[in-house]
Formats: structure tokens, C-alpha cells, sequence
């Protein structure tokens, strides 16, 4: 009976689809600059509700990072609760980023009673600058326990206060750290503000070798290219491995999947496009400027862009923008998917994580310009970069680690595990120039002429697009493209900009050194680029990723390829990288042990959850299904039998062989099911998590997989009107 009402459920999700995938046209929305940024606390506003020398005094804090002046916090604290009352808000929180990778808030009313009962609204200085959310909690990698609870919440002013939207009033969230009683950071975004200090300090040590005394600050830039599927949330709510996992556990593949290739920039259909422009809507209000919107290669899957920003705030933009997706796939109907690989056989997901240098004139100082070969600056930072990435890819790696990424890197749609650098050839040529000695000749524009009368001539970029390479040049950014989808983007770009620093400083003591010997200021420069040149060869990769040559290619130049999370995060706590982290500025030696055993712990969890939904699905809905059609046959071959006499010859083999294929299945499924289940067990009574991880690794990921490769067979051969759940055929392709 039980199975009989899963298989009605999906059969009615199905028609309900059908029933209401009409989209109703609304009247169009108001120019989306009207209402931009109406529930941010940003600029403008603060000019206009502000005392003229507080916003002053503020803007120097929020734009040459200068310390906050905490004379300004009570203005600043009644203006922000002015604001926000006037928008129907009742309640505050710090809003921040704990090692979850997600946020958290807690809510305080601005409701208080004075004396004699009175009741006022009230939001102080020190409830603006500091909160107290208990810490024992959160994970913390064993820093925090239960009888030390204390944490504190501290006011990033640098990025801006907003209104979050509720179903019956708006929330004032305050971006914010968050660190222990001791002054460890327990968070993702103390250490990313550390090391944007780190650039700072490197960056202008460049500019003023090049004779740039202007400039106040060098930030770095980041702009986030975000994947995502929806499906139907009728499907959804019938897939508890999704709901539990973020992926599906079990499905075989469909007839048509991406073989096409015609879902990749392709019409967007209704109903997205209504789910689309309704996030948008809710973004603008943010004040986040979502730019981009399209197909992304797999059916069902999509991507959303916004315009950079600095990092701190591109981090918590994103943030941002997953929870404005899901709240809103929600209202729609619809459930967004983050996982890095919700569907097996299809692309999976990943964040592209456009990262740059900008100095305070908003000058982007990896943008080559006309001229990259007489752009010695430029030239200068694109090398610290290469540098940075072939002494320390290992730790960005370690940074894209983690079980869901796993399934995805390595796969046709994104880069390995090896870490590498594409340049374009422009670029490519003007460094091997600049190793052998040789001149660097200026290059001619190349124009692209289709001989068309009606198309107007373009020029050709100094470099075409690799989309296989994890760490790209694309014009005037790197684009990493390695970050998972689901993952916050701090920690990746924490330590690219830690890296980095650490290579500018290394390049700049270089110059000196040689400047002190009399040399001439060019010469100088190139004579240390082409020292590292030639250090960072290995790292430069022009071709195909995702070919196998290119592994074989890897290895031989020494480069890591660690295919799992389970060993490679035990890069972030190697000892040049502990150093480097150390050196900038960025982490203790505490905070980083903190990461790494929480991300450890992260991974083992996420892979015994994962184990122990598959075995309940199977026991509770997929052998159910199973033994009911097994049932079926086993009734079929026996009337088969009993009409042989009848008939005179037996003609019931058919109906026999698929029986003994199925039963034979259903055996497969048993014994993979029992050596998940004791390896599972086997696993957790190791004590040591560096070493439970690696065992994770070595052999539940590959049972799991097993396992799903024989219910992936038996759904292909167990009657349709029986099996329990909805397939890869409807989720993938009814919307």
C-alpha cells in the first residue's frame, strides 16, 4: 500500500506540474534604478541621514580602511535604526559567516522598557559595533567547547548594513566578524579582511617603486559567477536525498541528458524567467547588481552574475545571493540546488570566482592595456601572481576541497584537481621574451573583418579563453574557476591574496636589492621578472585540462593532482603554508588547525549522512518497489508454467530471464549495501580525524558509488508504474 501511494504521489506531482507550469503575466516593474539599493544602508543613504563630519569620518573607515572612529557609533547606531524603523523593521542582528560556510543571525528587537514601563525603540552604539552570540555551537575545530561559550560578533563597516525582508517585517543585519573570548577568528571573513591588509601593505610597496605616491590603498576586486539548478519543489519534497544530501543518491540516466548541447544559452523558459526577474527584484532591493543571467549547459541548471566588488563585500554578496535564490525558488515553486553535483552523467556546479587588483584611483592593475609589453607594472603583479599559484596551488586547493567537489572537479565541465595557469599566447609570448633576453616587440591589432557590409571590424583581445583551466587570464582578471557551489568564497580568496602578497613583497625586496647595485630601473625589473619567469614555467598550462595528456603532462613538471578532499586538505596545514599565513598576517597557527580539523570533520560527516540515507531509501522505498515487481514476475512465470501442458511447449524463458536478472540485482544491491554498511562502521571507531578522513576517502566514496551504479540498474529494469521516486526523465525535464 505504502509504495502504491509513493509512486501515486510522484504520478500527481507530475500532473499538478502540468496543471500549473502557466505563468501569469505581471504588469512591468518600475526601472529597476528606482528601487535599487532601497533596503541597503549605503552611500547615499548614510549622506542623507547622517551628520555631515560623521558620514565624513565614516566614509574614511569604509574607503581607506582607516580605524572607526568609535565617537561616531552612537550617530551612526540611530540613524541606521531610524532608517530601518521607517521601513517596518522591529528586530536587528549581526549577521556573519561561521565556519559552516553558511551565515548566522540572531535577532534582537530594538523594543525596550524603560523606567516606569515605558516602551521605547532603541539600538545603542554598543549593540551596533558588538554582539554576543554563544560560540560553543558553531563548529570550531575543537577551539570552543561547551562550557566556553562566550563569542563576539564585531561591525564590518566596510561593508553595508541591509534589510532583510520577512513575511511580516524587515530584519536590520550588520555584516560582521566573529571571533572566541580570546580573539580567535571563528569566522570566514576575519581572516579575508586580514589578508585584503596584506595586499594594501604589498601593493602600495609596488606602486611606490613605480612611482605612484597617490594612491591610499590597493584592494582586491572580486566578481562571482554563480551555478545553480531548479527543479519542480513537488519532485523535491519526494526526494529525500536531496532534501538530506543536496544530491541525488540514486537515479539512472535518462535517454536525453546533455548530449545536445542544446540547454546552453538557450530561450529561458517561463517559469524561470519569473523566478529569475523575482530574485532580481529582491537582489536590486540589496543593492546587489546582478548583471548576467542565463542557460547553463545541463538542462535545468542556470548562472547568475553580479558587477565586482571589493572582496569582502563580493563575499557577502554571494552569500547573499544563495539565500535570496533559495527564499525566492521557494515562492516560485520551484527548489534551488547548490550541490556541486546534484545529477550524476550531467554537469555539475561550480563558482567562478573573478578576482582582481584595483587601487584606490579605481585603476585595475591587471589590466595590460594597449601596450602589455611596455606595461612593466602590470607585468609585475601578473607574475606575482603566477608565483603565487605555483608555490601555493596545493593550498588552494585545499581551499575547493570538499566531498561535493569531488564529484566535480576532474569532470568534463571543470578543471582538475592540478592547479595551473593559462595566459593566452599575447602574454605567454611577451614573459618567454622576457626569460630569453630578447626584445619585446610591440604587437599590431588584429582585426576580425567577416566581409560583411552591415557588421562592423572588431579587435581581437590579447588573449582567447581557456575554459578548462582552473586559474585563466581573461583580460583584465584571473578567473578561478575551481570553487564549488555550494562553498562561501572567502577562504579561496584569503589565501590567493595572501599568496600574492607574499610574492609582491618578494618581487619588491628583489628590486631594491638590484636598484642599490646602480642598475637602471627597467632593466632592474625585468632582470628580477625573469627570475621568476623561469621559476613559474611549470605552472603555465595553454591547452586542454581535461585531457589525460595533460595529467601525464602534470606529473612530470611536479605538479600535485589530489583527487580527494579527504587527503587534500592536509595542505592547509603543511609547514610553508602555515608560514606564509603566518608571515601576512592572516592566520595563527590555532586558526588554521581550526579550518582544517572543521573541514575534516565536515567531510567525514557528509559522507556517513550520505551512507546512512542511501541504506534508509533502499530499505524503506527502492526494496520495497523492488520486491513488489519481483512478486509480479514471480506470479507471471508461474502461470507461464502452469499453461505449458496446455499449450504443449514452454515459451515463459523470457519472462524467466528477467526474473533471474532481476533477482540477481536485487542480490548485488544486498551485498554492496552490507560492505557500505561495515566499512561505515569500520570508519567511525577510528579516533584520530585526519585518519578517519583518508579511510572516508579509500573506500566509503567508492561503495557509495557502487552501490548507486546497481539501484541505478534495477530502476532501469523495475516497472515504471512501481518505482517510488522521481527520475532523472521528470526532475531534468518537466517545469
Amino acid at each position: 500500500m505504502s509504495n502504491k501511494n509513493s509512486v501515486n504521489s510522484r504520478k500527481l506531482a507530475i500532473l499538478n506540474i502540468a496543471k500549473n507550469s502557466n505563468v501569469k503575466q505581471n504588469q512591468p516593474a518600475n526601472n529597476s534604478t528606482s528601487y535599487f539599493g532601497v533596503n541597503s544602508f549605503s552611500d547615499k543613504v548614510m549622506r542623507e541621514k547622517l551628520p555631515k563630519e560623521v558620514y565624513l569620518k565614516l566614509r574614511d573607515t569604509i574607503r581607506k580602511g582607516a580605524k572607526l572612529d568609535m565617537s561616531i557609533a552612537d550617530s551612526v547606531a540611530h540613524a541606521m535604526k531610524e532608517w530601518a524603523i521607517e521601513k517596518g523593521v522591529t528586530h536587528f542582528t549581526h549577521w556573519f559567516q561561521p565556519l559552516t560556510g553558511l551565515t548566522a543571525e540572531k535577532h534582537d528587537a530594538f523594543l525596550e522598557i524603560d523606567e516606569g514601563g515605558v516602551v521605547v525603540e532603541r539600538f545603542a552604539a554598543n549593540q551596533l559595533v558588538q554582539g554576543e552570540p554563544d560560540a560553543s555551537s558553531f563548529p570550531s575545530g575543537g577551539r570552543r567547547s561547551t562550557f566556553e561559550a562566550r563569542g563576539y560578533t564585531m561591525w564590518d563597516a566596510s561593508s553595508p548594513a541591509f534589510i532583510m525582508e520577512g513575511p511580516k517585517g524587515g530584519i536590520l543585519c550588520i555584516p560582521s566578524v566573529f571571533i572566541s573570548y580570546n580573539g580567535e577568528a571563528l569566522d570566514k571573513k576575519t581572516p579575508l579582511l586580514r589578508s585584503m591588509e596584506a595586499i594594501k601593505r604589498t601593493g602600495l610597496r609596488i606602486l611606490r617603486l613605480f612611482g605612484n605616491t597617490g594612491a591610499t590603498r590597493v584592494v582586491t576586486t572580486i566578481g562571482t559567477e554563480q551555478e545553480y539548478f531548479l527543479i519542480d519543489r513537488s519532485f523535491y519534497m519526494l526526494r529525500p536525498d536531496l532534501q538530506i544530501s543536496g544530491r541525488t543518491l540514486f537515479g539512472a540516466k535518462p535517454p536525453k541528458g546533455q548530449q545536445l548541447e542544446d540547454h546552453y544559452f538557450g530561450s529561458i523558459k517561463e517559469r524561470v524567467l519569473a523566478f529569475m526577474q523575482d530574485a532580481e527584484t529582491e537582489l536590486y532591493k540589496l543593492g546587489i547588481p546582478a548583471k548576467t543571467r542565463h542557460n547553463e549547459v545541463a538542462p535545468h541548471q542556470y548562472e547568475i552574475a553580479p558587477i565586482y566588488a571589493e572582496a569582502n563585500i563580493g563575499a557577502d554578496r554571494n552569500q547573499l545571493i544563495m539565500e535570496v535564490l533559495r527564499k525566492v525558488a521557494i515562492r516560485n515553486g520551484l527548489a534551488l540546488l547548490l550541490h556541486e553535483k546534484p545529477f550524476a552523467g550531467i554537469n555539475g556546479s561550480g563558482k567562478h570566482n573573478n578576482w582582481s587588483l584595483e587601487d584606490s584611483e579605481g585603476n585595475n592593475l591587471l589590466d595590460p592595456g594597449k601596450t602589455p609589453e611596455e606595461n612593466l607594472q602590470f607585468l609585475v603583479f601578473i607574475v606575482a601572481t603566477l608565483r603565487a599559484v605555483h608555490v601555493y596551488g596545493d593550498l588552494l586547493r585545499a581551499t575547493v576541497a570538499t566531498a561535493g567537489n569531488d564529484h566535480r572537479l576532474g569532470a568534463n565541465e571543470a578543471p582538475p584537481a592540478i592547479m595551473s595557469v593559462f595566459l593566452g599566447e599575447r602574454l605567454s609570448e611577451i614573459l618567454d621574451n622576457i626569460k630569453e633576453g630578447k626584445r619585446i616587440k610591440a604587437a599590431e591589432k588584429f582585426v576580425i573583418d567577416l566581409g560583411l557590409s552591415n557588421l562592423p571590424s572588431i579587435f581581437r583581445d590579447h588573449t582567447d579563453r581557456n575554459r578548462t583551466s582552473p586559474f585563466a587570464f581573461t583580460g583584465s582578471k584571473f578567473e578561478f574557476r575551481a570553487i564549488g557551489s555550494s562553498a562561501s568564497v572567502s577562504l579561496s580568496n584569503t589565501i590567493l591574496n595572501g599568496a600574492v602578497a607574499e610574492s609582491l613583497d618578494l618581487i619588491a625586496d628583489d628590486i631594491e636589492q638590484e636598484l642599490e647595485k646602480g642598475l637602471d630601473f627597467k632593466e632592474t625589473t625585468l632582470k628580477v621578472l625573469r627570475k621568476y619567469i623561469i621559476e613559474t614555467e611549470p605552472i603555465r598550462f595553454e591547452g586542454n585540462n581535461y585531457g589525460d595528456e595533460w595529467q601525464k603532462e602534470a606529473a612530470k613538471r611536479g605538479l600535485p593532482n589530489i583527487r580527494r578532499t579527504g587527503y587534500a586538505l592536509d595542505d592547509l596545514v603543511v609547514l610553508k603554508n602555515r608560514q606564509m599565513l603566518k608571515n601576512q598576517g592572516i592566520f595563527t597557527d590555532e586558526e588554521l588547525s581550526s579550518h582544517y580539523l572543521t573541514k575534516l570533520e565536515k567531510y567525514v560527516l557528509t559522507l556517513e549522512i550520505e551512507a546512512d540515507t542511501l541504506n534508509n531509501l533502499l530499505q524503506t522505498k527502492i526494496l520495497p518497489a523492488a520486491i513488489d515487481y519481483q512478486n509480479q514476475l514471480i506470479t507471471s512465470v508461474k502461470g507461464l508454467n502452469d499453461l505449458k501442458d496446455q499449450i504443449g511447449y514452454e515459451f515463459n524463458d523470457t519472462a524467466l530471464e528477467i526474473l533471474t536478472e532481476f533477482s540477481k540485482t536485487l542480490n548485488e544491491i544486498k551485498t554492496a549495501n552490507i560492505s557500505l554498511k561495515e566499512s561505515v562502521s569500520e570508519g567511525l571507531l577510528i579516533d584520530d580525524l585526519p585518519s578517519k578522513a583518508k579511510y572516508f576517502a579509500d573506500n566509503i566514496v567508492d561503495k557509495i558509488e557502487g552501490l548507486r551504479q546497481v539501484i541505478d540498474n534495477l530502476e532501469s529494469i523495475t516497472s515504471d508504474d512501481l518505482w517510488p521516486l522521481p527520475k532523472y526523465s521528470e526532475m531534468l525535464f518537466i517545469l
